[in-house]
């Protein structure tokens, strides 16, 4: 009985971990959304890797390509979050963002674990669907 307390114990310890990592990955991505909202480039690119900071060299680049590329996720409608995901050693966050015509758009976003909290380190954009289907 006690070991299948401490399996118990130990299965629950673990599971709330993962359910952390998740918060803090989720509260990454909405507040670079968030500040992205603001026009404010400056703080969103504190929200991307290294990686991607050295990529685009500046928070005025970086601005340009999310409004280019993403303008879903620059004036988004609605964001929910989907499925926490380990690929090849890598986590992925599933995020379905409704932009301002209705259309439904599903991106994955790599993250990255830094000394200083989860960092975005890419978005690949899945597909988009039909929020009427």
């Amino acid at each position: 009985m006690r070991r299948l307390l401490l399996a118990l114990s130990l299965s629950a310890g673990l599971a709330s971990g993962a359910f952390a990592q998740s918060d803090e990955i989720e509260a990454n991505i909405a507040a670079q959304i968030e500040a992205f909202e603001a026009d404010d480039f400056v703080t969103a690119f504190t929200f991307a890797s290294p990686n991607i900071q050295n990529l685009f060299r500046t928070p005025e680049n970086f601005g340009a390509m999310v409004r280019n590329g993403y303008p879903m996720v620059w004036r988004p409608a609605e964001v929910r979050f989907l499925e926490l995901r380990e690929i090849a050693g890598a986590l992925w966050q599933k995020v379905m963002i409704t932009d301002g015509n209705g259309q439904v758009h599903i991106l994955d976003y790599q993250m990255v674990q830094q000394e200083n909290g989860w960092k975005i380190n890419g978005v690949q954009l899945l597909g988009n669907s039909d929020p009427a289907a």
